[in-house]
């Protein structure tokens, strides 16, 4: 007579498809708003140093007018910023500020539109091996 023992061994693995494809255009996506954040509150630094008279002369001063009249210059000169003594409102910066914040919409919705997957279902795998073995008595 012998014995026969059945190992039965069931294993199942899930995988989302895409999943990757999501996780990037999410990074990405949030990375242009990083930027362009950063880009709008130099600006707002910089509306604020003019507005209260800053010396210009200061070495942070300089490097914050200077980084961000890279992106001023095409704005400069727009509408009339009114000034009393040193004071200076930029009522151009704060019009580019509207608009960085529209290209920065425009850019994040492109980069979802090329790169953004749906989620899908769940993609099950079970696999089922079966072994006998028999022991002699």
């Amino acid at each position: 007579m012998s014995n026969e023992n059945r190992i039965s061994e069931v294993r199942t693995t899930q995988s989302e498809p895409e999943r990757e494809q999501r996780i990037f255009s999410f990074k990405l996506t949030q990375w242009v708003w990083l930027l362009f954040g950063v880009l709008e509150a130099l600006i707002v630094l910089r509306i604020g140093l003019k507005l209260v008279g800053a010396n210009p002369a200061s070495p942070i001063v300089a490097l914050i007018y200077g980084f961000t009249y890279l992106f001023l210059f095409p704005f400069e000169g727009l509408v009339a910023s009114p000034s009393m003594g040193s004071m200076i409102l930029e009522l151009s910066s704060m019009f580019a500020i509207l608009i960085y914040g529209l290209i920065a919409w425009a850019v994040e919705r492109t980069v979802w539109l090329i790169f953004y997957r749906p989620r899908r279902n769940m993609v099950s795998v079970t696999e089922t091996s079966t072994s006998e073995s028999r022991t002699p008595r």
